[in-house]
């Protein structure tokens, strides 16, 4: 049977950038897509698959409180500057699960320069997608 507090709380999720706790990100989201490519086999009807490829994408999602990723992202406008090219620890820890863990993605690089986004009467959130080259399981709680 289902024990209803070790289920994961998202609500002790998160967000690391240069070892500081970004405190206003409310949610977050990374994924790896599989690749793969088709295989015909002789004598069979079924179709295998052969992995070709990884994809890292993501999402971050918090209350706009700098301009800091507006600066960081937005260097790549310039034209004697690169990409901003970063890491991200994504940090689960609720007290009562068996999942807690943390997730650094590596080669994190964002999709959009977020310049300006306001709503009169609403507070200001900011959504930054990415996209990252590797990730790295950092450490997992263990159940007893």
């Amino acid at each position: 049977m289902l024990d209803a507090t070790r289920v994961i709380n998202g609500t002790y999720g998160y967000v690391y950038h240069d070892s500081k706790w970004l405190t206003n990100i409310k949610s977050a989201e990374a994924t790896v897509e599989i690749a793969k490519e088709e295989i015909k086999r002789a004598g069979s009807r079924w179709t295998a698959h052969k992995v070709t490829g990884l994809s890292g994408s993501g999402t971050i999602t918090g209350y706009k409180v700098t301009s800091e990723f507006v600066e960081r992202i937005g260097q790549i406008a310039k034209d004697d500057a690169g990409t901003f090219t970063t890491e991200l620890i994504l940090k689960l820890e609720d007290p009562e699960s068996f999942g807690a863990y943390r997730i650094r993605l590596k080669g994190v690089t964002f999709d959009k320069i977020p310049l300006m986004n306001f709503e009169v009467g609403s507070i200001v959130e900011e959504e930054l997608p990415f996209t990252f080259t590797g990730y790295d399981l950092m450490d997992r709680l263990q159940p007893e």
